[in-house]
């Protein structure tokens, strides 16, 4: 670990330098932000530092803390010092690291920033009256941040083996036929942590409820007889994302046969993920491989290329492909065209793909196709699309059970993709052997 993150830090390093010379500065300031509160009241919102700013650090950053970059030195770490005896100590964490940094520890009202240079720049909320304007640097920066260094991938292979073991507790405990909140708490156990460290809040529906995108709910019922559940949760590492979505289902029938079907189709698309792919071509392909499905399971008569021109499969799958992965779950770069901050907006039929970049090695995407049976959109078929070739009684059938959707998170190699979610389930079952 100590290896890759002096590799890592020497990568950034050298990405801030290039943007230090590239807008002429003399410093960066990254801030990870103060905490928030709710209206008229003293608790206060979940933090989560400014990603550019945990970048930087083996372990979870709190509020208050900056980081200062200049050229050609060590970075410096300000380390927010509190007179508080209502909450736990906050020490500097120990460790090979700090050999990296010069450490300042501060307290609120010192002015650690009076020997900032003139040209400073504030990435980060909050930006402090000393600092300089820079338009162009956070896209300048973000850019950059899609391409993951080897010590970031090991973070999200971390992530991704916690948040399978939680997936695998979550199936055994829809089949033992717990309620949505013990299937969720079941997750956060196995995955060793509280609803708050999730990287976002994790989704457990059982049947109908799986056709809800982002069902909000835990149902604190039991349904000793559901048929299906979707899962889509995550772990952290350090501030690194897991997202994985698996769909299990009780019985052997029709429906888990079209879960199956998704599933290869979905490890298909994954083995896709290699530099120079274009992610716009991807989720074209999951639009030719739903509209395969629905054929194949005869939910529609229509040919690939009707459906396609009739928007047939949207109607199933109306979500986009996936994202890029890192310190924010839906990763932020993905529609920039270049570091200049010129975006590449997704096309007509697929408004909303989170990504349109091209693919380079070592970034990290989601791949998650999905097929819902999902009453709105069904009845706006319907009413809007002639000749929809639809067999509706098969569609009211499938409507009991919600819906399915399959993700892993995939690194872009220059031979192969590496699926770090098949890894980490696959290591748990040989664990469990």
């Amino acid at each position: 670990m100590t290896t890759l993150y002096q590799a890592h830090l020497t990568e950034l390093t050298n990405r801030y330098e290039d943007a230090l010379s590239h807008f002429n500065l003399d410093a960066i300031v990254l801030a990870s932000g103060e905490k928030s509160y709710y209206f008229q009241d003293d608790h206060t919102h979940p933090f989560h530092a400014y990603s550019g700013a945990q970048q930087w650090l083996p372990f979870t950053l709190g509020a208050e803390t900056y980081l200062i970059i200049k050229a050609g030195q060590k970075p410096t770490l300000v380390w927010p010092v509190r007179d508080d005896f209502w909450h736990a100590p906050n020490p500097v964490p120990a460790g090979d690291w700090q050999q990296h940094w010069n450490i300042v520890e501060a307290k609120k009202a010192d002015k650690w920033f009076a020997e900032l240079p003139e040209k400073t720049a504030w990435l980060g909320p909050q930006p402090m009256s000393f600092s300089t304007p820079c338009d162009g640097l956070k896209a300048y920066v973000d850019f950059s941040k899609a391409v993951k260094t080897p010590f970031e991938i090991n973070a999200i292979k971390k992530a991704n083996y916690r948040a399978a073991k939680g997936h695998i507790a979550a199936k055994h405990a829809f089949l033992d036929g717990m309620s949505e909140l013990e299937i969720h708490l079941a997750f956060l156990q196995a995955s060793q942590q509280h609803a708050l460290q999730e990287p976002y809040a994790g989704i457990v529906g059982l049947d109908e409820h799986a056709a809800v995108l982002h069902y909000e709910y835990k149902a604190i019922e039991r349904q000793t007889n559901s048929r299906t559940l979707l899962i889509d949760a995550g772990a952290s590492e350090h501030g690194y994302a897991s997202d994985i979505t698996r769909t299990f289902v009780r019985h052997n029938d029709e429906f888990s046969a079209l879960v199956d079907s998704l599933d290869k189709m979905e490890q298909s698309l994954c083995a896709k993920v290699l530099p120079g792919v274009e992610y716009r071509a991807l989720h074209q392909d999951t639009l030719i491989g739903i509209s395969t499905l629905l054929h194949e399971h005869k939910i529609c008569s229509l040919s690939i290329e009707e459906q396609l021109e009739k928007r047939i499969p949207q109607v199933f799958f109306p979500h986009g492909l996936g994202h890029l992965l890192g310190l924010q779950v839906h990763d932020v770069g993905g529609h920039q065209a270049d570091k200049a901050g010129n975006l590449s907006l997704p096309a007509e039929h697929a408004p909303f793909l989170r990504c349109t970049r091209t693919l380079e090695e070592n970034m990290v995407v989601t791949i998650e196709p999905g097929l819902y049976f999902i009453p709105m959109l069904l009845e706006k078929m319907q009413a809007e699309i002639r000749n929809h070739g639809c067999d509706l009684s098969k569609i009211q059938q499938f409507m009991q059970y919600g819906g399915i959707r399959i993700e892993d998170n995939v690194v872009a190699k220059e031979t192969a993709s590496e699926n770090l979610t098949r890894e980490a389930f696959s290591k748990q079952e040989t664990t469990n052997l």
